[in-house]
């Protein structure tokens, strides 16, 4: 928080740059590091969830109460500028109108390659699915995704609370596709792949329901 105490102004500022710089964390963490009290940290967290700013997801704690970590939404992060995400929309536009549709779709189609082949090959020594999807988890929440994935019954969740692509997808619906072609074919072999949640339809967070295969 150090470098950006002179751009910081307001106590919204204050909490959406820690969830910015700190990634998703706990009410009481984020009371300790901005030295206020937790109860005054839940209620600037409330309003700024009234704002549609940040959001909070609820997880087990071992014994005791659940604990809700708290994250930016999309609204949030865009309140932090992001060239990059503006060269990559004006790419794919650039690439479609220069060089045609059929161009852009081999490009996109290159990309699901690549991930598919490097997630394939973390994952390919594991023994079962569930170390499978704990290692998925872990390398996608390293590019951005805010992921995790639980047990559901016979089957598994694997959620994915931010899409650091998004914008990218938005103008591209070919790159939503590619990333469920990419779930398919990690863990086809296994299971079951099925999009139930989708952020670009309207959802809070992208969700995959993966069934093994009896």
């Amino acid at each position: 928080m150090e470098n950006y105490k002179a751009q910081i102004t307001t106590a919204a500022d204050r909490f959406l740059t820690l969830l910015k710089t700190g990634g998703p964390q706990t009410a009481a963490g984020m009371a300790r590091e901005l030295s206020i009290t937790g109860e005054g940290a839940r209620l600037h967290l409330l309003k700024l969830q009234e704002e549609g700013l940040v959001e909070a997801v609820t997880e087990p704690k071992g014994v005791g109460r659940p604990q809700q970590i708290w994250s930016l939404t999309e609204r949030g992060n865009r309140r932090f500028p992001d060239s990059h995400s503006d060269l990559t929309v004006q790419l794919i536009q650039k690439i479609e109108e220069v060089l045609g549709a059929e161009a852009l779709n081999n490009v996109i189609i290159a990309r699901e390659q690549d991930n598919s082949d490097r997630y394939y090959q973390a994952l390919a020594p594991l023994p079962n699915l569930s170390e499978k999807l704990a290692r998925l988890a872990e390398m996608r929440h390293r590019e951005g995704y805010l992921a995790e994935w639980r047990a559901d019954g016979d089957a598994f969740l694997f959620i994915e609370h931010h899409c650091p692509i998004c914008s990218a997808a938005r103008v591209c619906g070919s790159i939503c596709q590619s990333e469920l072609k990419t779930f398919h074919r990690i863990f086809g072999e296994h299971a079951s792949v099925e999009r139930t949640d989708h952020l670009l339809s309207g959802a809070q967070r992208c969700v995959y329901r993966i069934v093994p295969f009896s």
